[in-house]
């Protein structure tokens, strides 16, 4: 491996064996004159490819073991969603974690907005959240407040659509929630959040809300047209909701 660049003592910029970019992290990797060969691979603790220009320059500003721990946050996550995540997930977890050390350690709590849909929305996610807190408390010994996870979900979600901007994903979280409330009104129910038919109706909106974002549509074909029109004439006043719902939307 061709260590490339210095950024600190522990990080440096590298090339692979077939010439990609990468970012390394190992003891000393950083330390000798730049550009040299690493022989010892065994040096090297974690690799991290496709990193964007923007997060490069994080890695100068945040220590070495919040980086770490957040790189385990996010295999952790990869592992249990079994999907790619966003490559910068553990640079842009790791700049919102020094600035959440750093507001626990001077006893500054933030109140998470939608903490109540998050949990109930995204309940796989919110567990990895949860547990990027004991990822934490075990890599840096810090006890982050439970309000945290959410905040830490929220990433993660971010990491799932393969985006970097949080408050696209509040956004989202906000229309979901907003639907269904609205159906509730509409048909003087209450969902139960705890059910299946909720997770899975609710499942069904984050990925049409996050097509739309992307400006991604599904295609309509014969068959799902023929499908639509019979639902229509089979539940009227499901299809008047939907109306609702689509005036919403627009």
């Amino acid at each position: 491996m061709r260590i490339v660049k210095k950024i600190n003592n522990n990080v440096a910029l590298a090339q692979d064996a077939k010439g990609n970019d990468l970012v390394v992290f190992g003891k000393g990797v950083g330390f000798p004159a730049t550009p040299y060969e690493l022989d010892d691979l065994s040096r090297i603790q974690r690799t991290f490819y496709d990193v964007g220009a923007k997060n490069l320059s994080l890695l100068k500003d945040i220590p070495d073991d919040i980086f770490l721990a957040a790189a385990a946050i996010a295999e952790n996550a990869a592992e249990e969603l079994d999907c790619p995540l966003n490559p910068n997930m553990p640079f842009v977890l790791a700049d919102h974690l020094a600035f959440a050390i750093q507001r626990s350690r001077e006893g500054v709590v933030l109140r998470t907005p939608l903490a109540y849909d998050v949990r109930h929305l995204y309940p796989v996610e919110y567990q990895l959240g949860r547990k990027a807190l004991t990822i934490l408390r075990e890599y840096l010994n810090i006890e982050l407040p439970e309000e945290e996870a959410v905040s830490l979900t929220l990433h993660i979600i971010n990491a799932e659509a393969e985006v970097d901007d949080v408050h696209l994903t509040m956004t989202a979280t906000q229309i979901i929630s907003e639907i269904g409330d609205r159906v509730e009104d509409y048909f003087d129910i209450e969902l139960d959040p705890d059910s299946f038919s909720y997770s899975r109706f609710m499942m069904h909106l984050r990925y049409l809300v996050q097509r739309m974002m992307n400006g991604k549509p599904t295609a309509v074909d014969q068959s799902s047209h023929e499908l639509f029109c019979a639902v229509r004439r089979e539940y009227p006043e499901i299809y008047d909701c939907v109306r609702t719902l689509v005036d919403y939307f627009k």
